[in-house]
């Protein structure tokens, strides 16, 4: 690889592909890199709400590097690139090799022409300056691997060796295997196979076989008594293929590739090994939430881990290929995949790839991603979009098959008339779907199902439904947990929201488009044609933040039942319960609760893997009840009259106790938890260590509301990659921070130790209530940890602190223990650590500090789509009329005033209705055409003087195609409107 030392510059210098360009001013990295992971969030961010505020821009890269008379002569020479975020160029010495446009393929070019002996150099012109170009978070620049190759004259092609099985059971499999060489001699080639087992005993030696012009194909290879590939036994046999030049060993080659029998199958789904399966799945995009693009080997196995301890067992790829690190990992841990190349066919984000270079592109891009994956028994099957439509479907059908007719071809809602196995995305989550659903002649999969938001720690006890769903339009009922709602606390009071939809999500399993979770896991479970569930998603991402969340300042999905940082939500131990292979046993929600009153009654929900589960409050047993198989009963349940004490979980398996869990009030946190998670080390220098830190009672409680800010050095060769806290609406940088508050009491450090010489971290923070509320008392703590898990220290550090703001330093005590502030304030401390290091402190405390804690009465019901918010046309931003919504509202300017906006709807085609709030400012006619995807409907009325200055309401008709909906409407009027907002009915 030559990852190390690239310099690197953050704008279009033309010349910069020249040798005589001078680069000393530019930056030194080393790739992968990820330019817009770097340069953090900004609210004019060029990728805007789809890829969560990040930038875009041109950036420019060069790398020197010598090749000796040998590499040049009488060889061979390439340099491919595993990832470059979009539209590459590259140069070698002055001579430009070509262009990619699609950002997530893995490409080469051929230099041997290009160089020489001696010093080489590449330059690389990555343009990311049309934004947005994906619906979802993208990084920019280099952020996969690059290798310069140096090969023989003639030697096996890139991606030209294809090994799968056409027949596998425990005695005997029967293999294909094939090869294409790039043939540059007039002398006989012949290709040698060996094939070894897991244990390294060669199963299979082929001899010499000639090849038929540049191929080799050697079908109906018999292995006997094979190991098969399987989820939960991965094994893997490695295929060596030696290239011959008369009886001279020129090129060698080595695949990894795994023996397994898999079929689909109508009425009973899929089938592996000769068992069925069902596959439990999560979608996933290419993006490592608190890494941006970086995806490092560690770092994926430590994700996917997660995934399978949940009972994870398929992951799809969405909507684009993948680095090739990652089906290595999948065919290494037993991860099925369905592997995904393009999201649209056509456009579907302003600059994407579809309106950019798909026609043009499609099939070369296609090609290599089929010859580059085709061998990893992870992948079990191949999907051409998501959500798009058109003809050329059939020809990627046509494409995949002649390059691996190994595989089946499916999509996620796309052509769906041309593929191998039908799949749907949110339309597979409507009631009516299951109940008229008929097996055909192809098998079922549901692509995105079930589709369900939730922020970790947070909660709601009435049924929330995206996009004003109900059940009279054919969803799943979810009654409400209460009466009233019980709780109101929320990021922020609704009145400084932007739009509507700016709330959190609550952690009961009642906050979803149209069906929940436990429903989703019965249906599985028990439909014998339901192949597969991919949840929309495994882990919360970066974008998408406008089409739920509202946009700014949310940066995030909240989909995924791991958050950002990779802390489990409740819905994990939800899936585990059903889905894992462990004891385990969960209560929700946590005990703490400062604005309820006394005797309230919360429901208590408890998950658990065994039969039945005995609840205590405080030492009394609250009954035991038993866990059903229907989706309402898939949870434990009590109505529990609040006050503060300790709740208690006992888990039974046919009457003996399997595990146990708590929940206890924590009044506030009085010190810090570090962690190590370094479980899925690999011992490179790109590994990323992983350090929990958790604010905690004096007993090392989890302190649910956790917001104090954290401070953290490093001692040793090491740097904080990125600090991540899972809180959709934190929007300070994460790359290289050196301090963050945690999210409902949790945060994670991403540190690299590039030289592997041992790392240490101390962290401290400013401990306490924010609000003062439930508990006055405020503790300064200091913690030290090595990367290897070993507490350090800390006897001879000491902390000076002050409560008035002022500087500690100069004024400050000398903390003993902690401390009662008896009104709102500010607290600055210093920590003096070995008297070397030290860190700077400071956290406010008052009463409108942290959280809101509202109340029913003061949570507004805004519209989704705020107009001022959208592209306007011949409209003013204006704020003087009373009792508009959120920040402003748009005024019509002149004729025609037109207002554009984006829908995404994941389920079919469909006639709904678009509901716009406006206001008159004098008598007048108004006509409305509303446009979507070349259909227009209208809506005409006349305003009377006495309607004048007041906010009304009207709808008018709209049809939403599946997938992207770029929404035009159109005011003519010799009135004078003020438009607030959109919603859909």
């Amino acid at each position: 690889m030559i990852n190390s030392d690239w310099k690197f510059i953050l704008k279009d210098e033309q010349q910069a592909f020249k040798s005589d360009y001078n680069d000393n001013s530019w930056r030194t990295l080393d790739v992968p890199h990820d330019w817009a992971f770097e340069n953090g969030y900004s609210k004019d961010g060029a990728q805007r709400e789809n890829g969560g505020y990040a930038m875009g821009g041109i950036g420019w890269y060069r790398k020197t590097f010598e090749l000796n008379e040998q590499d040049c002569k009488d060889h061979s020479l390439y340099i491919d690139f595993e990832g470059v975020y979009m539209n590459s160029e590259v140069w070698v010495n002055e001579y430009y090799m070509g262009k990619r446009p699609y950002g997530y393929i893995s490409f080469g070019y051929d230099v041997t022409p290009y160089v020489k002996p001696g010093k080489n150099f590449i330059s690389v012109r990555v343009d990311n300056s049309h934004e947005p170009s994906a619906r979802w978070y993208h990084g920019c620049g280099i952020y996969g691997n690059v290798t310069l190759s140096v090969l023989p004259v003639s030697h096996f092609s890139k991606w030209g060796t294809f090994v799968y099985s056409t027949f596998a059971d425990k005695d005997m499999a029967l293999m294909n295997i094939s090869s294409e060489v790039e043939v540059r001699t007039n002398n006989p080639l012949f290709i040698e196979y060996t094939i070894e087992s897991p244990e390294r005993k060669v199963v299979y030696k082929s001899g010499k076989l000639s090849l038929d012009g540049n191929k080799l194909i050697n079908n109906g290879v018999e292995i006997k008594a094979p190991f098969l590939w399987d989820i939960d036994n991965p094994y893997m046999y490695t295929l060596t293929s030696r290239l011959f030049e008369n009886e001279k060993l020129i090129d060698e080659t080595i695949e990894s590739f795994g023996i397994r029998n898999i079929k689909w199958e109508p009425e009973t789904g899929f089938w592996l090994n000769g068992k069925n399966v069902k596959i439990q799945g999560v979608c996933e995009h290419m993006d490592g939430g608190a890494t941006g693009a970086i995806l490092t080997e560690n770092f994926l196995r430590w994700k996917i881990k997660l995934l399978k301890d949940m009972g994870c067992n398929a992951i799809r790829g969405t909507h684009n290929p993948q680095l090739p690190v990652f089906y290595k990992v999948c065919d290494e841990m037993g991860m099925l995949v369905l592997d995904e190349v393009f999201d649209g066919w056509k456009k579907k984000a302003a600059e994407d790839y579809g309106k950019q270079a798909f026609k043009e592109w499609w099939e070369r891009d296609l090609r290599d991603f089929i010859k580059r994956d085709r061998n990893h028994p992870s992948v079990i099957a191949y999907s051409m979009g998501n959500e798009t439509n058109g003809p050329v479907g059939k020809d990627m059908v046509r494409v995949c098959h002649e390059l691996d007719p190994s595989r089946l071809i499916t999509s996620g809602h796309s052509g769906s008339e041309y593929m191998d196995i039908l799949g749907l995305n949110g339309s597979s989550e409507k009631k009516s779907f299951f109940e008229t659903y008929k097996p055909g002649d192809k098998a079922f999969i549901a692509t995105e199902n079930p589709h369900t938001w939730q922020v970790r720690g947070y909660y709601r006890t009435h049924t929330w439904y995206r996009d004003g769903y109900s059940v009279a339009k054919g969803v799943y009922e979810i009654p409400n947990l209460t009466d009233k709602e019980l709780f109101h606390y929320e990021w922020a009071p609704a009145t400084k929201w932007t739009n509507g939809k700016q709330h959190f999500n609550s952690s009961y399993d009642n906050s979803t488009v149209r069906i929940n979770v436990r429903r989703s896991i019965e249906n599985l479970r028990d439909i014998p044609w339901y192949a597969a569930s991919f949840r929309w998603t495994g882990f919360d991402y970066r974008g998408e933040a406008g089409y739920v969340h509202g946009g700014w300042p949310f940066r995030a999905f909240m989909g995924g039942v791991l958050d950002l940082a990779g802390f489990k939500k409740d819905h994990y131990f939800l899936y585990q319960s059903e889905w894992g292979r462990v004891p385990v046993v969960h209560i929700l929600p946590h005990w703490t609760h400062p604005d309820l009153k006394k005797g309230e009654k919360i429901p208590v929900w408890v998950y658990t893997s065994g039969d039945s589960v005995e609840l205590f409050f405080n030492g009394k047993s609250l009954g035991r009840k038993s866990k059903g198989t229907k989706w309402n009963e898939m949870q434990c349940e009590w109505m529990v009259p609040w006050k503060k004490g300790e709740l208690m979980a006992v888990a039974y398996e046919n009457g003996v106790e399997i595990c146990r869990t708590r929940q206890v009030t924590v009044p506030s946190p009085k010190a810090l938890k570090l962690e190590v998670q370094d479980a899925c080390l690999t011992g490179s220098p790109d590994d990323f260590h992983i350090i929990d830190i958790s604010q905690v009672s004096e007993e090392g409680d989890l302190y649910p509301y956790g917001e104090n800010r954290v401070y953290w050095t490093l001692v040793g060769d090491g740097e904080i990659f990125s600090a991540e806290n899972g809180n959709p609406v934190d929007v300070e940088n994460n790359w290289r921070a050196e301090s963050k508050n945690a999210f409902f009491g949790l945060l994670r450090l991403f540190v690299k130790d590039k030289k592997q010489n041992g790392v240490s971290l101390y962290a401290a923070s400013i401990l306490g209530d924010k609000r003062l509320k439930m508990d006055n008392r405020v503790a300064i703590d200091v913690k030290g940890i090595d990367l290897k898990g070993k507490s350090l220290d800390l006897s001879s550090f000491k902390i000076l602190y002050t409560t008035d703001g002022s500087d500690p330093v100069s004024s400050g005590k000398l903390y003993k223990k902690p401390f009662r502030m008896k009104k709102m304030g500010t607290v600055k401390a210093v920590v003096v650590i070995n008297d070397a290091d030290s860190l700077v402190l400071e956290e406010k405390f008052g009463p409108k500090e942290g959280l809101y804690w509202g109340s029913s009465e003061d949570m507004v019901n805004l519209l989704d789509i705020q107009a001022e918010n959208c592209t306007v046309k011949n409209g003013n931003f204006l704020t003087r009329i009373k009792n508009y919504q959120s920040s402003g509202y748009i005024e019509t300017q002149s004729n025609p005033t037109t207002i554009e906006f984006y829908q995404e709807n994941d389920g079919p085609d469909m006639q709904t209705e678009l509901v716009y709030r406006f206001v008159p400012t004098k008598e007048g006619k108004v006509s409305v055409k509303v446009s979507n995807n070349g259909k227009t409907t209208s809506d005409e009325f006349e305003v009377k003087g006495d309607e004048v200055g007041k906010w009304n309401e009207r709808t008018v008709k709209i049809h939403l195609n599946r997938g992207a909906n770029n929404i035009s409407v159109v005011i003519n009027t010799t009135s004078k409107l003020g438009l607030d907002g959109f919603s859909f009915k």
